[in-house]
């Protein structure tokens, strides 16, 4: 097991790498102006515009910027590690702008999964027990609402029916919970919720179809003719074995969502991680979005060698040497 974890995270180095260079290269060859003038402000001189593509290196060949990035990543900088530069407006240092940012998506992303990940496979078990019954069209007509519905939609409607028409729920933006822990909860119970609905509604129905094949197969037979408990029978040995594709997509949804949460973040406007990114991309801030690479590239890889771990104590089938 050790092998194969110090192997997985050298390919997740690797990993990294690729994709930076990838975003490196893209960014690089986009016709996205002279970042010096972003930098420089208002009417910079020519002496000013020399000055600063001196000092970060915009004259030398992208490689050699790359490889400055590296560098600095590696090392750190003032700012401390990583070393992730300073945004081409307002030359703010991205690493601070990423520990600002992140907190936001961590939390919008914790407590929309666990709603996602608990209801949805409830919602799963119960249809498959309930098949073909007023319970399971009633819980596959929710799934398909929820699959069809867009987000931004929901977003608005449970804002209006919510906040401005009960009054329930706290309104949009973000309140730090080490602030106000009671608005905190109040203005992201409405993000979790219509983010959580699109997830839900397939983990629904993932977990529905595993487990009623799961329930064909010949072992659960046999643990029916021990005599165990129907609840026993589905609880521990066919929703188990069921769980591993949901683990895999678990891991990943929560990966992506890190820097791919925007929409969410916009219609309630958090300015998370998501926003960071769309705002650098628009403005080709090719180190804000760097910054948010980092980290959803880091995340998805890392989340990766979590679920393939936790293949192994899932299925017993599975076992890495």
């Amino acid at each position: 097991m050790a092998i194969y974890i110090a192997r997985r995270l050298v390919w997740t180095l690797i990993v990294i790498m690729i994709v930076l260079l990838i975003t490196f290269v893209v960014f690089f060859k986009l016709p996205a102006g002279d970042p010096a003038v972003r930098f420089a402000g208002k009417s910079p001189t020519e002496e000013n515009l020399a000055l600063i593509r001196d000092r970060m290196g915009l004259d030398d060949p992208f490689y050699v910027q790359f490889g400055l990035f590296l560098k600095r990543f590696a090392t750190g900088d003032e700012n401390g590690w990583p070393g992730l530069g300073y945004s081409y407006n307002g030359n703010v240092a991205v690493r601070e702008q990423v520990i600002e940012r992140a907190p936001r998506t961590l939390w919008l992303i914790a407590g929309a999964s666990i709603i996602w990940l608990v209801c949805g496979v409830s919602i799963g078990v119960l249809s498959a027990v309930k098949r073909r019954t007023l319970v399971d069209r009633a819980a596959m007509g929710f799934a398909l609402f929820g699959i069809s519905a867009p987000v931004f939609w929901l977003g608005l409607m449970a804002l209006f029916i919510f906040w401005r028409t009960l009054g329930w729920t706290g309104g949009t933006g973000y309140v730090p919970l080490n602030e106000d822990p009671a608005g905190w909860f109040s203005h992201l119970i409405l993000p979790w919720t219509v983010l959580s609905l699109l997830f839900m509604a397939v983990y629904a129905r993932m977990t529905r179809n595993n487990l009623l094949e799961t329930l064909g197969e010949d072992y659960i037979r046999t643990a029916r003719a021990k005599g165990l408990p129907e609840r026993t029978v589905i609880l521990r040995h066919g929703l188990r074995a069921s769980l591993t594709p949901i683990v895999t997509l678990f891991g990943l949804d929560v990966a992506l969502l890190v820097g791919g949460a925007v929409i969410t973040e916009s219609v309630f406007n958090i300015q998370g991680l998501g926003w960071l990114a769309i705002n650098g991309a628009v403005g080709q801030d090719l180190p804000q979005v760097l910054g948010v690479v980092v980290l959803t590239a880091t995340a998805v890889a890392i989340m990766s060698l979590v679920v393939d771990i936790a293949y192994a104590f899932l299925d017993p089938r599975v076992r890495y040497s």
